[in-house]
């Protein structure tokens, strides 16, 4: 109710000032939120300019945009009601929580760092207001607004639901989780990103980024591609399984590894490794034109698995924010994600093949045409993502005892899938030997 009448009296008191302003074009929000005892406390930080349709009084006698901190002040519960406390919905436990209480605000200046912590936010926010005669930009002061809920206990699951994206053409929200152990997690998001849990349970991660990983090769045009040029030659799951096998332990072990920090930081290494997956297309495509049945394709795709799991890695990069406690459970469940979109694909694409070669067109014939195709697509590709990598400043690293033991590290990981992979094709071919000699026997 108090919301309400805040609302109202922001309404009615509009009309009273200057007219109100234009949207902003980039708004960045910031944000804490931490559970203490049997209440929430949201603080927000909001800059001025993004409440719109708040008539600003400015300064007699001094420039337009400086503003009459004693007219604005009234104005500046509603105002936050309205465009902040209003778009902000909170969860305990996945039930939603009341609307938010309005405990105090502030308006700062553009020079104040107390946002850096929860504790600096919390004193600035409930300490003295600026003087009066302060000189105050509207389009550079901020608005620093505390906010409360009742909850049940500080340990219960939160989630939090920001629909701020209207204060801005451009809104990006920095929220800080802290627990009641004292640790933050700091999530970033564009836009309205819909519910985000603070702090998920391992089966809910896990869900979550399986389903990610799932859409993620379904929407990855080249992953496809690369994927489609290792099934047009065989089309047989038997010959299949150590391919995809390959493919399957690089990439994820460059997946996790750039997860955990492991991987190459330098501006030039992603436009790299997109070139290089395009040119693992053109060099499947090519190899399936210029051989009917490619050998050892298995190692093949180990090497160029390992360059698609750094691409994999970059789309999760600003995903793995709603891992919360559990990263490598999320990683492994995104993996799941991807063989379980890879095997879809198989799914389709095998029997499709099959009908092409055996109604359409003979199946050497079929298989140069579609991988002339695909080669002419990634080479596209090539070249302009080379293009792009040019343009980067490319620095060997200094060769020193920490280059070393990571290079001797990566080696290892090498060998040890490419022995993984080779047990496998041996074991499939035993099997498949022992397997036609027991049909001969009988």
């Amino acid at each position: 109710m108090k919301g309400f009448w805040l609302a109202a009296a922001f309404v009615l008191g509009m009309p009273t000032f200057a007219g109100a302003h234009d949207i902003p074009a980039d708004v960045t929000i910031q944000a804490f939120l931490k559970p203490e005892g049997h209440r929430l406390r949201l603080l927000v930080r909001v800059p001025l300019e993004a409440l719109r349709d708040l008539s600003v009084p400015t300064r007699p006698g001094n420039n337009v945009s400086s503003v009459d901190l004693a007219r604005l002040e009234p104005l500046l519960a509603g105002a936050a009601t309205v465009w902040v406390g209003q778009n902000i919905d909170l969860y305990e436990n996945d039930a939603p929580l009341p609307a938010t209480s309005l405990l105090d605000l502030r308006v700062s200046l553009p020079t104040d760092r107390s946002f850096g912590s929860y504790d600096d936010a919390l004193r600035h926010a409930t300490g003295p207001r600026l003087p009066e005669a302060t000189d105050v930009s509207w389009t550079t002061g901020l608005l620093d607004v505390l906010f409360e809920a009742p909850i049940q206990s500080d340990r219960s699951q939160f989630s939090v639901r920001p629909k701020l994206a209207r204060l801005g053409v451009r809104t990006v929200t920095v929220l800080r989780f802290v627990t009641p152990a004292g640790s933050v997690r700091a999530f970033q998001f564009p836009g309205d990103p819909g519910v985000v849990r603070l702090d998920p349970r391992w089966h809910q991660a896990a869900l979550g980024f399986v389903r990610l990983g799932f859409f993620h090769i379904l929407d990855g045009t080249d992953h496809l591609l690369f994927l489609f040029c290792l099934v047009i030659p065989f089309r047989r799951f038997r010959v299949l399984i150590p391919i995809v096998t390959a493919f399957t332990l690089a990439h994820s072990v460059t997946l996790i590894a750039s997860a955990y920090d492991l991987a190459p930081d330098a501006l030039w290494f992603p436009p790299l490794i997109e070139t290089l997956i395009a040119v693992s297309i053109v060099y499947m495509a090519l190899e399936n034109i210029a051989t009917e049945r490619p050998a050892r394709r298995w190692l093949i795709t180990l090497g160029f698995g390992l360059v698609h799991g750094f691409g994999f890695s970059f789309a999760l990069r600003e995903s793995l924010q709603f891992a919360g406690s559990h990263l490598l459970t999320s990683l492994l469940s995104f993996n799941v994600g991807v063989e379980l979109g890879q095997l879809v694909v198989l799914a389709l694409l095998v029997p499709a093949l099959e009908l092409l070669f055996r109604y359409i067109v003979a199946e050497r014939m079929g298989t140069i045409i579609l991988s002339a195709l695909v080669a002419h697509t990634g080479w596209h590709w090539m070249t302009e993502r080379f293009d792009r990598l040019r343009q980067y400043q490319f620095q060997w690293p200094a060769i020193n005892a920490l280059f070393l033991l990571t290079l001797t590290r990566w080696l290892i990981v090498a060998v040890a899938i490419a022995a993984a992979v080779w047990l496998a094709v041996t074991l499939t071919r035993q099997f498949a030997v022992g397997k036609s000699r027991r049909s001969v026997r009988l």
